[in-house]
């Protein structure tokens, strides 16, 4: 029996056990306690609410605060959450008045003062709660396609965590947009993460091969808004050969590798795999000219707005209470852009060309763009090979 019923007997009792004697009223009051399972003297207390209750008046219980953060709010929320494509809360929540003000800019913000004035005023917390009730997409699962080199005995591997590198030291890794089936030829993401600055760049090849795979690091390096001087992959081939090695060389970049097997040696490159490459192509099979242009112009556009407007989280501590248990501390949420411009070896000249480019840009232009770029990626799409 729900409230709702219990309230309708409640009122069909309330006029009689009022013209009811003390003897009566301990009849109705024992029999209601058994029928509706309250106790006595709530269902005293509640004929007292009833009785003073005008009739034609609408008296639905609102019970508790008045709701604060109204619809209003919560579309603003949900829209700038759209716009940033899904992120958590503890990402989300430093990056929403930067996004409201590019909106503002562009006059494409339509939402009230009022709303808004909640929105940038709301806590973490109460962002968490709201954002997970959010409908999110759900992605499948892939294959690892990583094989040891020869070469390994010459490039060393680096153990440990990294201590507090300056920008241009970084992880690398590739992604296999393959779909179910590993036969045949399809392609591949390289992707760049700098571990100083979370600083990514996406390259889409049509093969694992070394050539392509060192041309991808050649554009990298071409466009990089600072200085790279270590590379760190894992032992697949595609990294660990003599054409990637003797262009390090040349360019007097560090190699070091992680030790294989060991994905938690690149714990950043791994999550930026799920969240940069995976939640946007997805895991379908990519293995036609035609569809892996349209992946390269979807990563023309995603750098950009992963580096400018997708904060993330750095671990600055870890705390060992003893041989099974330990626990982290992490910044505050900032984005690459931020950290770039807060950087202290970043030259100042750099600094002022990177903002009069972020000054330009604009959230919400950019994730339709990707959206739309997505959608002819995904169509037609398979999972398998095709013929």
């Amino acid at each position: 029996m729900n409230m709702a019923t219990k309230q309708d007997i409640l009122n069909d009792e309330k006029v009689g056990y009022y013209k009811a004697s003390k003897d009566e009223k301990t009849a109705i009051l024992d029999r209601l306690e058994v029928t509706i399972k309250m106790h006595r003297k709530a269902i005293v207390r509640r004929f007292g609410v009833l009785q003073k209750r005008k009739e034609g008046y609408d008296w639905s219980d609102k019970r508790g605060r008045k709701t604060y953060y109204t619809p209003d709010c919560i579309a603003a929320l949900r829209e700038v959450w759209d716009i940033l494509h899904e992120l958590c809360a503890e990402r989300l929540h430093g990056e929403v008045s930067n996004c409201i003000t590019a909106l503002k800019r562009d006059s494409m913000w339509k939402h009230s003062d009022e709303a808004t004035g909640k929105l940038l005023a709301m806590s973490m917390g109460t962002m968490k709660n709201h954002t997970q009730s959010f409908e999110k997409v759900v992605s499948g699962g892939g294959r690892s396609l990583t094989k040891p080199s020869s070469l390994k005995e010459v490039i060393p591997v680096r153990r440990g965590p990294w201590e507090n590198p300056k920008p241009g030291r970084g992880e690398i890794d590739t992604v296999a947009h393959c779909g179910n089936a590993l036969e045949g030829h399809f392609a591949y993401t390289l992707q760049y993460t700098d571990v100083s600055l979370l600083w990514c760049f996406l390259e889409a090849q049509g093969s694992k091969e070394k050539i392509p795979t060192r041309e991808s690091m050649e554009r990298i390096l071409k466009r990089s808004p600072f200085t790279l001087d270590w590379i760190e992959p894992d032992s697949g081939s595609e990294f660990i050969n003599w054409h990637l090695y003797d262009w390090c060389q040349k360019n007097k970049i560090i190699m070091t590798r992680i030790r294989p097997g060991e994905k938690n040696d690149h714990g950043r490159i791994e999550q930026k795999n799920d969240k940069n490459v995976r939640k946007w192509a997805g895991y379908i099979r990519i293995d036609t000219p035609e569809r892996l242009l349209i992946l390269k112009e979807l990563y023309v556009y995603l750098e950009i707005y992963i580096n400018h407007f997708q904060p993330s989280t750095k671990c600055i501590q870890k705390i060992r209470y003893n041989i099974c248990h330990s626990s982290r501390v992490y910044d505050k949420a900032k984005t690459p852009y931020q950290r770039f411009m807060e950087h202290e070896d970043i030259p100042q000249e750099d600094k002022e060309k990177m903002k009069a480019f972020h000054e330009t840009l604009n959230p919400k232009i950019l994730h339709d763009k990707l959206l739309s770029i997505r959608k002819r990626l995904f169509k037609g799409a398979k999972f398998t090979k095709t013929d």
